[in-house]
């Protein structure tokens, strides 16, 4: 009896663990079929079973069109203002006013400054007494030699008495004009003791303060005229050949939210020493004067331009060996289309690619690279609401 019934206790305990095994062996088959599943994604991997469907956002998905490409060269440099000019004293003096500041905007003949004038007044009185007194003298010396004239004539006097009476007028005549001459010179130094703009523009420096004693040649005020700027900027040598003499550009200032034109005015014949490199000059103008010397910037110079043109975003375009190919979807299915290329550049800020053939207009092909896909496979877009 008791054998029996202990038979019965084995036979019960094999039989639980027989069932225990089997649930844990169906449970791991089903865990492994459920990471196979989470798995599965549009790229394919070797050793992984291909996926039966592609789902894409629309965002995903572009439509070629016919657009313009342009080929671009970048450029950076510092804006200057073509038109500026350093205002120096031309006589020496005490300064008594100085009428403007940095940011004042001048035009051409404004006065600027003034100096004290006091000394160049009485030597100006000084040439014009110089200049009455040569004058009497020479009208003496006309008087004279009139006189002789018709004493001569009258054989009253020697040739040689009316030579002598002659060489005097000629010589009161040659004082005269050296006294206008010295009155032209003091007018002209009294005149420098009010220091005028040379050209319209905006202080930019103001070197001098009322009250200091200058000499000839200091440099009091900086005047820029801002309304048309240039942008100087190196170029490699390289990159020189795609470069002209009036090549439209657009420039990008710090500072500034939108663009503006500009246009390749000059192209220095030599190069940079050190850099290698050639400076270009692009001007660019400036009426509302927006925009400031100093700014750094950079230009986009078109170097080349097609219109209506397929072009494909440049994200779009892989290569298998020396083959570029885009992915296009065609009746909901994935397809691989080799394409020939044209011109690489931008269309509306953005990268792109001209196709010169492989893709029809209105193709619609995969916009971003996501890799090695599987022609072939079916294809579904899906929306945030589901799909589509």
């Amino acid at each position: 009896m008791l054998k029996r019934k202990t038979f019965w206790i084995i036979a019960v305990v094999l039989l639980l663990a027989t069932g225990m095994m089997v649930m844990k062996k169906k449970s791991q088959g089903n865990v492994v079929q459920a990471s196979a599943t989470a798995s599965a994604s549009s790229v394919t991997v070797p050793g992984q079973a291909t996926p039966s469907v592609l789902e894409f956002l629309p965002a995903d998905i572009v439509e070629v069109g016919s657009t313009e490409v342009r080929k671009l060269l970048a450029l950076s440099g510092a804006l200057r203002a073509i038109n500026q000019a350093a205002v120096k004293a031309r006589v020496a003096g005490d300064i008594t006013e100085v009428l403007v500041r940095e940011g004042e905007a001048v035009q051409a003949g404004q006065v600027l400054i003034k100096m004290d004038s006091s000394d160049y007044l009485a030597r100006q009185e000084q040439a014009k007494g110089a200049l009455a007194a040569a004058q009497g003298q020479m009208e003496i010396a006309r008087l004279a030699r009139d006189n002789n004239k018709a004493l001569l004539e009258k054989s009253f006097i020697s040739k040689n008495a009316y030579d002598n009476t002659n060489s005097q007028y000629a010589i009161a005549v040659a004082n005269v004009e050296s006294a206008k001459g010295a009155l032209n010179v003091a007018q002209k130094a009294l005149a420098d003791t009010v220091i005028r703009a040379p050209i319209s523009g905006m202080i930019s420096n103001r070197m001098v303060q009322p009250g200091e004693k200058i000499s000839p040649d200091n440099r009091l005020l900086d005047v820029v005229d801002l309304r048309m700027l240039e942008m100087e900027a190196p170029v490699p040598t390289q990159d020189i050949a795609s470069i002209k003499i009036g090549q439209a550009a657009q420039l990008k200032i710090e500072g500034v939210p939108v663009a503006v034109d500009g246009k390749v005015v000059r192209i220095n014949p030599a190069t940079t020493a050190g850099s290698r490199s050639i400076m270009a000059y692009v001007q660019v103008a400036n009426p509302d004067t927006i925009l400031r010397a100093g700014m750094f910037g950079e230009a986009q110079l078109v170097v080349d331009k097609k219109s209506e043109v397929l072009t494909v975003p440049d994200t779009a375009i892989q290569y298998e060996a020396e083959q570029a190919f885009v992915y296009a979807i065609e009746n909901n299915v994935l397809q691989q289309k080799p394409v020939k290329l044209g011109l690489r550049g931008e269309s509306q800020g953005k990268p792109v690619v001209e196709v010169l053939s492989g893709l029809a207009p209105q193709a619609k092909i995969v916009k971003a690279n996501l890799g090695r896909l599987r022609a072939g496979v079916a294809v579904k877009l899906i929306t945030t609401t589901g799909k589509v």
